[in-house]
C-alpha cells in the first residue's frame, strides 16, 4: 500500500477537522442525535470523577478504579439501557467475586486454580442473564483472586467501588436525563412516505406520457436504495426511541405509547412496499428503454397512473404525523381495489395484445396491486395503533 504524500495528509487533517467542526455545529443548532453524543460524553466525564474521586477518599486505591469503570457502563444511550447494562455488571460482578472467594477459600492461591477459575468464569460469562457483560465474570473474578487473594474484606470493597459508580452515573441520568425525540422520529416517518408517494406520483406521470427521461427514472433506481437504507436507519431509532421511553424520569406529552408503535409499525409497511416500488421502477425503466411504452393502450395508461395516484394518496394518509382516518383510509384502498380489478377485467376483455405488451401491462398491474396489498394489510396494526 503506498505511502500518503504530504498533502494527503494534510487533506485527511483538515477533512478530519471539518467534519469535527461541522458535528459541533449541529449539535449546537437543535436536539439530534449529536447533541445527544455530547450530553452523554459531559455526563460521562462528570460521573466518572465524582466515582472516582467519592472512592478513593472512602475506599483502598486497589479497588478505586471499579468506581469510575461502573460508572461509564451505567451511562449508556437510554435510561432502559443503563438499568439494564448496570444491573448485568452488578451481577457478572457478584458472580466473579464469590467463584474467586470460594476457590480461594476451598482450593487456596495456586496456578492451577486461577485455570479452573477462568474456566469456570468463561463458562458463567455465557449465560445469556448476563448479556454483554459476561466477561466481567472472568475480570472481577481476576482481580478479586489475585489482587485480593480471595479475601472477604477485598470483596467488600470492590463491591461498595462498584455500587459508588453505579449510583454516581445513575444520578447523572435522572438529573439530566436523555432527550426524548417522539416528534422527530414520526417527522422521519412522514418524510419517508412523502418520499415514496413522491415516487408513485412521478411514476404515473410516465405512465401518462408526461415524462420519458430515462437517466432520470434510473436515478429513481438507484435512489430506491437510499430510501430502504433510511427505512433500516429510521426503524433503528424509532426502537431506540421506544427503549427511551421506558424508566425514564421525565413525562412526555406526545403520546409516546402510541406514536411510537405506530412509527414502528409505519416503518415496516414501507419497508415491505419498498420492494414492490422498485419493481415498477424497474418495469418502467425497461418499458422506456426498449419503446415498449408506446404500444400500451391510452386507456390502460391513464387508468394504471390513476392507481398509481390513489396508491400515492393512501401512503401521505398512513405516513402523516397525525392520527389517521381509518374510514378515509379504507375509503382510499377500497376504490383502489375496485378500481384494479376494473382495469384487470379490462385488460383480459381486449383484443388480444402483443405478447411483450400484454407481459408489461401483467407486471404493472400485479406491482401496483401488491403495493395496494401491502397498504392494506397494514392498515388494521396502523389504525389500531392512531
Amino acid at each position: 500500500m503506498p505511502t500518503p504524500t504530504r498533502g494527503e495528509v494534510r487533506s485527511r487533517v483538515r477533512a478530519a477537522v471539518t467534519g469535527r467542526i461541522e458535528y459541533l455545529r449541529r449539535a449546537g443548532r437543535g436536539p439530534g442525535s449529536e447533541r445527544d453524543d455530547l450530553i452523554l460524553g459531559a455526563k460521562s466525564v462528570v460521573a466518572a470523577m465524582a466515582a472516582w474521586v467519592i472512592a478513593r477518599y472512602l475506599l483502598p486505591p486497589t479497588v478505586s478504579t471499579f468506581a469510575p469503570f461502573t460508572a461509564l457502563v451505567a451511562l449508556q444511550a437510554t435510561v432502559y439501557r443503563s438499568v439494564r447494562d448496570c444491573v448485568q455488571y452488578l451481577l457478572a460482578m457478584a458472580a466473579g467475586a464469590a467463584l474467586a472467594a470460594s476457590l480461594a477459600a476451598v482450593a487456596g492461591i495456586h496456578g492451577w486454580t486461577f485455570g479452573l477459575l477462568t474456566l469456570i468464569a468463561l463458562c458463567l460469562g455465557r449465560i445469556e442473564r448476563f448479556g454483554q457483560q459476561g466477561t466481567q465474570v472472568a475480570i472481577i473474578g481476576f482481580f478479586a483472586f489475585s489482587s485480593g487473594q480471595g479475601r472477604i474484606d477485598y470483596i467488600g470493597h470492590l463491591a461498595a467501588s462498584v455500587a459508588v459508580g453505579a449510583l454516581c452515573g445513575l444520578t447523572a441520568h435522572l438529573l439530566l436525563a436523555p432527550a426524548r425525540h417522539v416528534h422527530h422520529r414520526q417527522q422521519a416517518v412522514a418524510d419517508l412516505y412523502t418520499a415514496m408517494s413522491r415516487r408513485l406520483d412521478d411514476l404515473a406521470e410516465i405512465l401518462e406520457g408526461n415524462d420519458s427521461d430515462t437517466q432520470r427514472i434510473r436515478h429513481w433506481r438507484r435512489d430506491c436504495h437510499k430510501l430502504a437504507a433510511s427505512c433500516e436507519r429510521i426503524r433503528k431509532t424509532t426502537y431506540t426511541e421506544i427503549e427511551n421511553s421506558r424508566f425514564h424520569p421525565r413525562r412526555t406529552t406526545d403520546s409516546a405509547g402510541t406514536a411510537l408503535p405506530r412509527a414502528r409499525d409505519a416503518v415496516t409497511v414501507a419497508e415491505r412496499t419498498m420492494d414492490h416500488l422498485r419493481s415498477l421502477t424497474r418495469a418502467l425503466d425497461y418499458a422506456l428503454d426498449s419503446g415498449e411504452i408506446e404500444n400500451l393502450p391510452v386507456s390502460f395508461r391513464t387508468a394504471s397512473s390513476s392507481l398509481l395516484r390513489r396508491a400515492a394518496t393512501a401512503m401521505q394518509e398512513i405516513g402523516q404525523i397525525s392520527l389517521t382516518d381509518s374510514g378515509h383510509l379504507d375509503d382510499l384502498i377500497d376504490d383502489a381495489t375496485a378500481e384494479l380489478d376494473r382495469v384487470e377485467r379490462q385488460e383480459r376483455a381486449a383484443a388480444e395484445a402483443a405478447p411483450a405488451v400484454h407481459t408489461l401491462q401483467g407486471t404493472l398491474l400485479t406491482d401496483i396491486g401488491r403495493v395496494l396489498a401491502e397498504l392494506r394489510s397494514g392498515r388494521q396494526a396502523l389504525t389500531a395503533k392512531s
